[in-house]
């Protein structure tokens, strides 16, 4: 599961759901560096169909190798972002941890107590479902590929022949505020159009995640993806480096991704024409659930769609 659901002795059917996660920056905005964080750290709830979180506190790492002056404006940047997303997500930062590193870190804990039947647990697939995701893959490659850019080494001067700075620059926008949006809306249609099963797709990659979810089933299937959403222009920078990245194989990481989930065809069709009215976000049909043995593939040449 993406988040532990504790039983909370005495209160039956009540439940403490937590999560936490961290990781070192990938953007150069220490503010949207912040929003990353902390709405990569809820996206656990939000994948477990947990809407509402209670508390979050902040862990972050200041760099020892900083200034005096960069630590002044890059650390309260990093922690208004932070936040800013919490409040955006109706959640209070309560406290937290601040320690010094080699390098900087960001992330945090969130915490919620919750009901039973706030909870949609991995586990529901059927059979006839679809699978629909949230946000668009390929954040990894973009995201190194603006660090080549400015760093106008031996990995920019591979794809600069088939890419261009405009290209980048506009893929490293989109990026960044994929990475920033919160999967809270996501998380409340899931309720809505009953949602069976889902993850949030992050550091294993697309098929990593659909492959943990199908094992997590009740029933014997597997998942089929025949479907690729992927930011414009990160195929060609992906493939101009080798396999690095594993982008069409599915298993390039993605921080802050969207959330995958096995859900009704009519379900997904009415899930996805609402997150686009509410957010004007697209969301996709990216393959199928089928009886099977509790295991997911990409099917031999997949759909590839720019987004």
């Amino acid at each position: 599961m993406d988040a532990s659901v504790t039983p909370i002795p005495d209160k039956p059917g009540t439940s403490l759901a937590q999560t936490t996660d961290f990781f070192y920056p990938l953007v150069d905005d220490p503010y949207m560096q912040g929003r990353i964080a902390c709405a990569n750290v809820l996206s656990d709830l939000y994948a477990m169909g947990v809407v509402s979180c209670h508390n979050m506190l902040m862990l972050l790492a200041v760099s020892k190798d900083m200034t005096d002056a960069e630590r002044d404006v890059v650390i309260p940047l990093i922690m208004r972002g932070f936040q800013d997303t919490a409040q955006e997500a109706g959640c209070l930062v309560t406290g937290g941890q601040t320690v010094i590193n080699p390098w900087v870190t960001v992330g945090g804990v969130a915490s919620t107590v919750c009901s039973d039947g706030d909870i949609i647990m991995p586990e529901g697939a059927v059979a006839g479902d679809v699978l629909l995701l949230t946000k668009a893959l390929g954040t990894q490659v973009a995201v190194n590929a603006h660090q080549w850019m400015e760093e106008e080494g031996d990995r920019w001067n591979k794809i600069k022949d088939m890419t261009n700075v405009e290209e980048v620059k506009a893929a490293y926008r989109e990026t960044t505020l994929s990475m920033a949006r919160l999967n809270l809306t996501g998380a409340k249609l899931m309720h809505k159009y009953q949602a069976r099963a889902a993850t949030d797709v992050t550091g294993f990659g697309i098929l990593g995640h659909a492959k943990n979810l199908a094992e997590n089933q009740i029933k014997p299937v597997s998942f089929t993806i025949h479907t690729l959403p992927i930011i414009t222009n990160m195929v060609k920078i992906a493939r101009g480096v080798g396999n690095m990245f594993q982008l069409m194989q599915g298993y390039s990481a993605e921080t802050s991704g969207g959330l995958l989930m096995a859900i009704s065809k009519e379900g997904a069709e009415g899930f996805i024409k609402e997150i686009k009215e509410l957010e004007d976000c697209d969301a996709w049909i990216i393959g199928s659930v089928e009886e099977g043995t509790r295991t997911a593939k990409i099917v031999d040449n997949p759909t590839i769609i720019e987004v």
